[in-house]
């Protein structure tokens, strides 16, 4: 049989790459390039700088082998409030912090068919003519990789928002401590790479249900000030009886919606769980992989290495007969019940009323914007699909209380992509949310197990305003340059094509 596998690039061709990737022609929208030139290391090269990073004992080493280190700091506090955050919105390389950015990009490396080369975009980056929107993700630094994250109820810790931070790839582990179960890996599978949050579980074990929330792209800082406000009150009742980190819980690379849900809900980063990015190369075969589709995400689970489990899979193990449920959510392998898995089996999904019907819905909004509406009509759908499991009774049959709840809305990713973060059209996303949320609250209540509940807030990622100024695609310099190359996802650079 003919070996079809893509091979990693060569030295030489690599090296070509980043002489134009890392030219001052770029700078304003290459802000550094990743690659492993051999096994243990990683090097990240700038327009500035070259810089050399080894795993060691508790840490990482880093060694600045030209000009300036294109990562220089890890602070997670920098840009840690919504005021600081909108008086330097596209901090320069030379200021910004991308906290855990040694671990985030050298795990894409560990997968199979890892790219040759990572390109990360500038946070004042605007894709333009490739789709460009005025909130943007994707990069390690700060504003992109921050997500939200709260813990309340049933075996949480008090204290409303405090500082600190997490990794994305805990929560996971600290779901499951909630339940007093165990993230140990299955029999043959591989190990996780989160650890339990501690300081936001008070009582391990003291929660019956968890029920989680992804409020898909969401803002920390906006979220946070929103609270503050007044203006999402299911949100900050739920801060009252738990805690929330300030710093937030930090994405894997790329900072990106599917890579990132699988991240969240099996405990592992993207090069480690197999969905890498939203799109990459399968480097056995040379195909596109696309997962973050409406046509591809019913089917995106099968890109899972062999033993990865979600939260989903390690409650069914350790709590046989348990029910655990996946609303609107493509990572749900192990989901008793899940739309996507309706799909895959050819029945019939519910659908929503009309736009002009919709409850919790902004018609400023709702009216002009496609993906607003859209997305407004998939998030009722989530909410119906909840009410109706958490009843006892949905579709022609009885249920249990579930054991672990997970809802993904969709609608804030849409709408601080499309009016940025810092937008009215941003703020109704998360007023519609919260009232969304409000009545999956109410029918926890109804079923009578609010004080045995835990609940949990989290994004997949950020979300940065960028410069509609700042324009331009690599692709372009490299294809001028006579580089052959293939760019998948944006910024993941297959060069032996």
């Amino acid at each position: 049989m003919t070996d079809l596998s893509i091979p990693f690039a060569d030295a030489g061709r690599r090296d070509r790459a980043l002489e134009v990737l890392c030219a001052a022609e770029l700078e304003p929208i290459v802000d550094f390039v990743a690659w492993r030139p051999a096994p243990g290391v990683l090097e990240v090269a700038s327009a500035e700088g070259h810089q050399r990073v080894r795993a060691v004992a508790g840490g990482w080493e880093s060694t600045v082998l030209s000009g300036a280190a294109p990562i220089a700091s890890l602070d997670e506090t920098f840009l840690d409030s919504l005021a600081a955050e909108m008086a330097d919105p596209h901090p320069v390389r030379s200021r910004n912090a991308h906290p855990n950015a040694f671990e985030s990009l050298d795990q894409v490396f560990d997968h199979p068919s890892a790219p040759d080369l990572v390109v990360i975009h500038t946070g004042a980056h605007f894709w333009g003519d490739t789709g460009g929107l005025l909130g943007e993700h994707g990069s390690p630094g700060v504003l992109q990789a921050r997500a939200p994250f709260l813990v309340s109820g049933a075996g949480a810790a008090r204290g409303g928002l405090v500082d600190g931070s997490c990794r994305l790839v805990d929560v996971a582990p600290t779901m499951l401590a909630l339940l007093g179960i165990e993230d140990d890996p299955a029999p043959d599978g591989p190990a996780g790479d989160g650890a339990v949050v501690e300081r936001v579980v008070a009582a391990p074990g003291a929660a019956r249900h968890v029920v989680a929330f992804l409020l898909d792209g969401t803002n920390p800082n906006v979220l946070h000030a929103m609270v503050a406000e007044g203006r999402l009150p299911h949100l900050a009742r739920l801060l009252d009886q738990g805690i929330a980190l300030r710093h937030g819980a930090l994405a894997s690379t790329p900072t990106v919606t599917l890579a990132n849900h699988t991240t969240i809900l099996t405990g592992r980063h993207p090069g480690h769980h197999g969905v890498l990015h939203n799109a990459w190369m399968d480097r056995p075969s040379g195909a596109q992989v696309v997962t973050n589709s409406a046509a591809t995400w019913v089917g995106a689970m099968q890109w899972l290495h062999p033993g990865v489990e979600t939260v989903h899979d390690v409650v069914h193990r350790r709590r046989p007969g348990a029910l655990s449920v996946s609303i609107n959510e493509p990572c749900d392998t192990g989901a008793d019940f899940s739309v996507f898995d309706l799909m895959r089996r050819g029945e019939e999904v519910d659908r929503p009323p009309r736009p002009e019907e919709l409850p919790d819905a902004t018609e400023r909004f709702v009216r002009p914007s496609k993906d607003y509406r859209w997305s407004s009509l998939i998030d009722h759908t989530a909410v119906d699909q909840f009410r109706g499991l958490w009843s006892g009774t949905y579709r022609g049959r009885t249920w249990e209380i579930p054991t672990f709840s997970w809802v993904n809305f969709t609608l804030t990713d849409a709408a601080f992509h499309e009016g940025g973060p810092y937008s009215d059209m941003a703020a109704a996303s998360l007023e519609d949310t919260d009232a969304r949320v409000g009545r999956m609250l109410e029918a926890v209540e109804r079923a009578g197990v609010w004080d045995d509940t835990a609940f949990v807030v989290v994004a997949d990622h950020g979300m940065q305003l960028a410069d509609p100024a700042v324009t331009g695609d690599w692709g372009d310099t490299l294809r001028a340059a006579g580089v052959p190359f293939r760019d998948e996802g944006y910024g993941f650079l297959y060069l032996a094509v």
